[in-house]
């Protein structure tokens, strides 16, 4: 009887397993659909045919028979703007998911701890001060790690020790609060007429200035961030557990939680760099991955990857081709955000599960 149940339990567990798989099998199949949607998506028309045959001239040498404009606008716009969008859509959508489980609360998104403003304020100095697109990004990326690292180090300083979660989010929504304002005081004394309309732009979250030039300064940061994650994803679900408890699985929790913090914040402070600051992303499709593979980060962290770039990339197409004027994509994305969590909030509470 004993042998008949362990069985069934491992037939059971095998079940699962494969239905998870499939169900990840189908996520990248529509993340590969939408990236090739996106492709002959915009104001200038190239075909499915086209794209396979600019793709052909590329890897392989085969005339596309295409002009130089045509081919000059795919590789050199619109190509980069569709692996920028699957960049940051999974890199906010993989910080907001570890933020939860570090965190230990399903409200937490990856500006928790002033990445976000702290490159928001990077991103309006070098503005301001007419940096190169190159020196606007890197001045970004540095004033996101320093805003986590004043959060962490005024935490550890001033905090609850016994407490340190708690300690890290309230000085992140005050670092947060103090950057925001830096901010609104950079807005204030910049020239109305030049200065201004830029900086309020780039706030607002934009990919229409992504050249091939930026991906590595996106894409390097995003997989050292991204790796270490991916790789310590067995051990975030240990976190929803009490630090003693996981500490008696053999866990060192404040060690996992600062490489999370770390590797998330890199992340959020590379994408912010580029794209500017677009909100939702990370705290809305967590929980849609959560609701499709549930709470085990082995497939939730892969999940929320794949959703979030698949998501951002279609919002993106929306934002360049709703309309003869490009609408800011993070105007999109609080649009569509904002009420779908309204309606997940709902759908929890009426559940009874809570948030």
């Amino acid at each position: 009887m004993k042998r008949e149940a362990d069985f069934l339990q491992e037939l059971s567990a095998s079940g699962k397993a494969a239905h998870q798989r499939t169900k990840m099998l189908i996520m990248v199949a529509l993340l590969f659909g939408a990236v090739f949607l996106s492709f002959f998506l915009g104001r200038f028309s190239i075909t499915p045919p086209e794209v396979i045959a600019l793709f052909k001239e590329k890897l392989f040498g085969i005339a596309s028979g295409l002009t130089s404009s045509e081919s000059k606008v795919f590789w050199g716009i619109r190509f980069p703007r569709v692996i920028a969008a699957c960049a940051i859509g999974c890199g906010l959508s993989a910080s907001g998911c570890v933020y939860q489980g570090a965190f230990r609360n399903p409200m937490v998104s990856p500006d928790i701890l002033g990445a976000t403003a702290g490159a928001g304020l990077g991103a309006a100095i070098g503005l301001m001060f007419n940096f190169t697109n190159s020196g606007v990004q890197i001045t970004a990326f540095c004033f996101g790690l320093a805003a986590v690292g004043a959060t962490y180090l005024f935490a550890s300083v001033l905090g609850d020790k016994g407490n340190m979660t708690l300690s890290l989010v309230l000085t992140g929504i005050v670092m947060g609060a103090l950057f925001q304002a830096g901010i609104s005081l950079i807005k204030y004394v910049a020239d109305p007429y030049s200065k201004l309309p830029a900086i309020t732009f780039w706030l607002m979250g934009s990919l229409a200035s992504v050249i091939p030039s930026y991906l590595p300064i996106l894409l390097l940061p995003l997989l050292i961030g991204l790796v270490p994650l991916y790789l310590l994803r067995w051990r975030i679900n240990l976190l929803s557990f009490s630090d003693e408890e996981a500490s008696s699985m053999g866990v060192n929790t404040s060690r996992l939680r600062l490489i999370i913090v770390l590797c998330a914040t890199l992340i959020t402070s590379c994408v912010v760099a580029v794209g500017g600051i677009i909100g939702w992303v990370g705290l809305v499709i967590p929980h849609i991955a959560r609701m499709i593979v549930g709470t085990d980060y082995k497939y939730l962290f892969p999940a929320s990857m794949l959703l979030g770039a698949t998501y951002l990339l279609l919002v993106d197409d929306i934002a360049r081709a709703a309309s003869s004027l490009e609408i800011p994509i993070g105007i999109l994305t609080a649009v569509i955000g904002a009420p779908f969590f309204l309606v997940l909030l709902h759908r929890t509470r009426k559940q009874g599960q809570g948030v």
